[in-house]
């Protein structure tokens, strides 16, 4: 096959205690899923339908890596979230089938312009220049669940500048990581490749450049990376 021009390279995530890269073909996150954070976000927690956004697979910032500072915003924030990898093609899929198609888990930081999400929620129009921005989504190394099973209770944290903002349980979680997979087959085929960030709880905060986050979640591996000028 002859393109017009080389594709681009493909977006992965590191395997821990491997040399194998997990490569990654689409980004779901789910907004709202705890209910501490959908009160400081002015929202009421009741159990409603889990709803989607999605972010670009050039979202991925390797672990360690420093994310560039986006244009188009002066308030920059974090949001700490387990990151679940699909490993196995599922449609429409149960609740109780659901963890057979997990690949593994990461930590990952769904970075987000405020400014420009609150204003388009404001008036009613999509989040997508809120969430959906190149280098928006740093991730950890992944853990397969054949070796750390599948979490869904345990610390879930972040840090700046070794400041500790943000700490609640993944029990917190509104919808668990099963009935968010099960959800969201019902609209799209999810595929081996794709990642689902699966919310963030309170304590969100503004980055500012040179900025030094750290967040983890317990059995996983810590997500440490920076904050940089653009280029």
């Amino acid at each position: 096959m002859h393109y017009v021009f080389d594709p681009p390279p493909q977006p992965s995530i590191p395997v821990a205690g491997s040399s194998r890269h997990f490569p990654v073909h689409r980004i779901y996150c789910v907004g709202r899923n705890y209910a501490a954070h959908v009160r400081e976000m002015g929202g009421n927690p009741d159990r409603e339908l889990p709803f989607f956004f999605l972010k670009p697979a050039s979202a991925l910032v390797a672990p360690g890596c420093a994310a560039a500072y986006p244009p188009g915003t002066t308030n920059l924030h974090h949001e700490v979230e387990l990151v679940v990898a699909i490993g196995r093609p599922a449609a429409a899929i149960s609740t109780a089938q659901a963890l057979e198609v997990v690949w593994g888990y990461a930590v990952g930081n769904d970075l987000t312009r405020r400014d420009l999400q609150l204003a388009a929620r404001d008036k009613g129009r999509p989040w997508d220049f809120g969430k959906s921005f190149d280098e928006s989504a740093p991730t950890s190394e992944l853990h397969p669940s054949n070796s750390i099973g599948h979490p869904s209770k345990g610390a879930i944290w972040l840090k700046v500048n070794g400041i500790e903002r943000q700490r609640s349980d993944l029990e917190q979680m509104i919808w668990t990581v099963p009935e968010i997979i099960s959800e969201l087959s019902k609209f799209y085929h999810l595929v081996p490749g794709d990642l689902i960030f699966t919310g963030t709880p309170e304590g969100v905060g503004p980055l500012q450049v040179e900025d030094r986050i750290e967040a983890g979640i317990e059995r996983l591996d810590t997500l440490s990376h920076g904050i940089r000028q653009p280029t």
